[in-house]
């Protein structure tokens, strides 16, 4: 028994000794990781300890301790609201129509780049393409109401040049939409490509070779040696754009939205704000929130589950 136990504590002394000469040999990987380690820890995980407060009827003053118990009083409320199904289904709405209209976008933009052979046109076409990328949505949203603005705009200025009248795109509850998923696609959709163009960047050239002498085309080739390769990230993308289904972003909407198209531009994360923040109903605002983020789970197990049986390597 004695020798038994002297060759485990010999077996854990040296696994140790293996564990820590590798974590030293990769130290400086270790260190760069270490800013997103810390982010996710400050930013992520200590503020859901304020989920609390979901359950809660808080009050600032006297804080998450002393504040009253009220159970799932705010998720009913939720569900019992007159306007929740109108703004879940503007929500799931301009969800559906990313997935459908943007989703796609940066994959072909990746394999149209990738088949690019001038390097000069295509650092420039990249370029023009992850520009907008890197300004904010006020600037997106300044830029489209000078575009659109029935004062003065180069696009109704454009339909009144042809006979028609001018449209008020702004104002129409019907433009919200296209001019949101649009605008989406301006800004994300050369950004959305790196990903995929990194993926296509790993594929054997051997294989298009290979094709060639086969008498295989440029589309042919694409179609089953470029899309086959990325599949996987291509799944693995989808089901995180998936599990946000509920996250649209605040900021984007915000800016469009006004009392003329609010009936389809409400969304969830706009209604947290001026139901919620700007009200100071923080139990409320907390309750949507959790909601959001445990429907957005649910969904990544779905199809991360879904993935799997598929074949496909998934999220987990």
């Amino acid at each position: 028994m004695q020798e038994v136990n002297v060759a485990q504590r010999v077996v854990a002394k040296k696994s140790s000794s293996e564990l820590s000469r590798r974590l030293w040999k990769n130290k400086w990987i270790y260190v760069m990781l270490l800013p997103g380690i810390l982010y996710f820890i400050v930013f992520k995980y200590i503020p859901m300890y304020g989920l609390i407060i979901s359950f809660q009827n808080y009050k600032p003053f006297k804080g998450i301790s002393g504040s009253e118990w009220v159970g799932f009083e705010h998720f009913q409320r939720l569900f019992t609201e007159p306007d929740f199904l109108n703004i879940l289904s503007n929500t799931l709405i301009l969800f559906v129509m990313n997935l459908l209209f943007y989703f796609p976008i940066p994959i072909i933009l990746a394999l149209m780049l990738n088949e690019v052979r001038g390097d000069l046109f295509k650092k420039v076409f990249q370029t023009i393409v992850y520009l907008p990328h890197f300004m904010s949505w006020v600037i997106i949203v300044s830029i489209s109401f000078v575009m659109l603005t029935m004062d003065g705009g180069v696009i109704n200025e454009l339909i009144t040049y042809f006979g028609w009248e001018k449209v008020n795109f702004l104002l129409a509850p019907e433009w919200f939409r296209p001019i949101y998923i649009l605008q989406v696609i301006w800004r994300e959709a050369g950004w959305g490509t790196i990903i995929y163009l990194a993926a296509i960047a790993s594929i054997d050239p051997g294989l298009y070779e290979a094709a060639r002498i086969d008498g295989a085309g440029r589309l042919r080739q694409v179609w089953h040696i470029t899309l086959p390769a990325i599949r996987s990230v291509i799944i693995v993308l989808l089901i995180l754009k998936i599990g946000a289904v509920l996250e649209l972003g605040f900021e984007h909407v915000y800016l469009l939205l006004n009392s003329m198209n609010r009936e389809v531009a409400e969304i969830i994360d706009t209604y947290v704000y001026t139901a919620g923040l700007k009200q100071g109903q923080f139990s409320y605002s907390a309750a949507i929130g959790l909601f959001k983020s445990f429907i957005g789970l649910v969904l990544v197990m779905i199809v991360n589950r879904i993935a799997k049986k598929m074949g496909e390597e998934g999220v987990y």
